[in-house]
């Protein structure tokens, strides 16, 4: 009786780990002008709406009629005889009570435009919301400036916020992997993906530039001085809103910004913008 054949047990080859390589990913001058960039924003925004709550509507044109509005947030009395916030968005009205229109202040109702949590002052206060806003202004313009400066000079903006075309054409393929949460490793994550690159130079080179020209026309001597600059925008009102809208969008980019970095990685984001280390980890590779 012959012995039964020999058979070879394929052995999976046990896997290495993937590699890891830290990085400078960020320069001290971008780690500096982004934490200046932090706290000038928080409290342009503060003062903003501190601003805005001396009169809780936008409009469009050059005089504000405040009787058609767009958008406006108002205290109304109820139905039941209490008062209720009021936003109003073209024509469409929401109940808005506790955060917009009507919350509480000093342990009562107050009508306000944003509550007091939001503004700085937390008080209604206009000059001093103004002088906030407006140091802060100056506070951003120079550090941008200083940005500017150094990513020209560095070739910062060439060698890493414009999308080469390869990019371009596989932008679907890059909002499909952030929707499932599947963010680039080894090489790939040495560098911007199309994504960041679009929305960094939408902010810079747009929203950023739209938003300083637009408060300026909110000066009355600006006004004054360049007219055409306020017509440009279509009237101190439009120049209101757009400036609004503009702020709005800079307040949305950075909650999309927030949550990426936590769902990315909180510590080795956070790391590399406080120390310039980013830990890059390689695809794991087989035997």
């Amino acid at each position: 009786m012959s012995a039964a054949p020999e058979t070879e047990t394929a052995v999976a080859a046990p896997s290495r780990p993937a590699r890891r390589t830290i990085i400078v990913r960020h320069p001290l001058v971008i780690r500096i002008t982004h934490w200046v960039n932090v706290l000038g924003l928080s409290v342009m925004l503060m003062s903003g709406l501190q601003i805005f709550n001396a009169h809780p509507a936008l409009d469009w044109g050059n005089i504000s009629t405040f009787e058609h509005p767009f958008l406006s947030m108002t205290a109304m009395m109820g139905a039941d005889g209490k008062p209720v916030g009021v936003t109003t968005v073209f024509g469409h009205s929401f109940n808005t009570t506790g955060v917009l229109g009507l919350s509480t202040s000093e342990g009562r109702p107050t009508a306000r435009g944003f509550p007091d949590w939001a503004t700085i002052p937390s008080y209604q206060d206009l000059a001093t919301g103004r002088v906030w806003h407006f140091f802060f202004a100056w506070v951003l313009v120079l550090n941008g400036l200083v940005y500017l400066f150094y990513a020209l000079a560095s070739r910062h903006v060439w060698r890493d916020l414009i999308p080469s075309g390869a990019q371009l054409r596989h932008i679907g393929r890059d909002i499909l992997d952030h929707a499932r949460f599947r963010f680039p490793k080894g090489e790939a994550a040495k560098h911007y993906n199309v994504l960041q690159k679009l929305a960094y130079l939408g902010v810079i080179f747009v929203v950023l530039p739209l938003i300083v020209l637009a408060g300026l026309c909110l000066s009355p001597q600006v006004g004054a001085d360049y007219p055409w600059l306020v017509a440009l925008f279509g009237g101190r009102q439009s120049a209101r809103t757009i400036h609004f809208l503009c702020a709005t969008a800079l307040v949305l980019f950075v909650l999309v910004h927030v949550f990426m970095v936590l769902v990315s990685g909180v510590w080795n984001n956070l790391r590399s913008m406080i120390t310039g280390r980013y830990v890059i980890e390689g695809e794991a590779h087989e035997r």
